[in-house]
C-alpha cells in the first residue's frame, strides 16, 4: 500500500541527510513498481494538471497528471528531478545547447519513454520536452531536489528552439487546454 505521507517523509529525510537524487530515485522507483497502489492512493486521474502534494525550500513532491496528447516545449528545472509513471505513458525528448549563426539554440540529442511504473533520474542540467503519446489521462509522480516553483527557470520556442524565460502562465494554459479537450 503506498503511503503518501510516508513516502514524502522518506524522501525529505532523504535529502536531509544529504543522499539526494540517488535515494529519491530508489524510493520512486518502489511507489510506482506498483502503479496500482499509487493510483489508489491518490485517485484516479480526472483533470491534467500539476497538482503540489509537497513544497519546501529543499524539495517539491508533484503529482504531474499530462492530458491526452499533451505536448510541453522544451524546458529545463535547474534542479535534479525523478519521474516515476503510475498510469499511462510519458515520452522525454532530450535536448543541448548548439551555437548557430543565430547564437545558441538547442537539438534533440536523445529520448526515453516511461510507462506506468517505470521511473527515470534527470540531471541538474538536463533540458526535455515531455509528450503523453496517449489518448487518456497520464499520471506520475515528479520529485524534484528544491523548490520547483522557484524563478530562475528557462524554456525554449517550440518553434525556434531559442531560450526565453520559463513562462509559468503558459504552462498553466496549455494544462487548461488539455482539460477542456478531455
Amino acid at each position: 500500500m503506498f503511503d503518501l505521507d510516508g513516502f514524502i517523509a522518506a524522501c525529505d529525510e532523504a535529502v536531509r541527510r544529504g543522499e539526494g537524487q540517488r535515494a529519491v530515485r530508489e524510493l520512486v522507483a518502489r511507489a510506482v513498481a506498483e502503479p496500482e497502489a499509487v493510483l489508489r492512493a491518490l485517485g484516479e486521474p480526472r483533470r491534467a494538471g500539476l497538482f503540489t502534494l509537497h513544497r519546501s525550500e529543499r524539495l517539491t513532491v508533484l503529482n504531474l497528471v499530462w492530458g491526452p496528447h499533451m505536448t510541453l516545449a522544451p524546458h529545463n528545472h535547474g534542479m535534479w528531478a525523478v519521474i516515476g509513471l503510475y498510469t499511462g505513458r510519458e515520452d522525454n525528448i532530450f535536448w543541448r545547447r548548439i551555437e548557430d549563426e543565430g547564437g545558441t539554440r538547442v537539438e534533440a540529442a536523445g529520448a526515453k519513454s516511461l510507462a506506468a511504473g517505470e521511473a527515470a533520474p534527470l540531471g541538474r542540467d538536463i533540458i526535455h520536452s515531455v509528450l503523453n503519446p496517449i489518448p487518456r489521462l497520464t499520471g506520475a509522480l515528479h520529485v524534484y531536489g528544491g523548490d520547483f516553483f522557484r524563478p530562475g527557470r528557462s524554456e525554449w520556442d517550440a518553434e525556434t528552439l531559442r531560450e526565453g524565460p520559463y513562462d509559468a502562465e503558459r504552462t498553466r494554459a496549455l494544462f487548461e487546454a488539455a482539460n477542456r479537450n478531455l
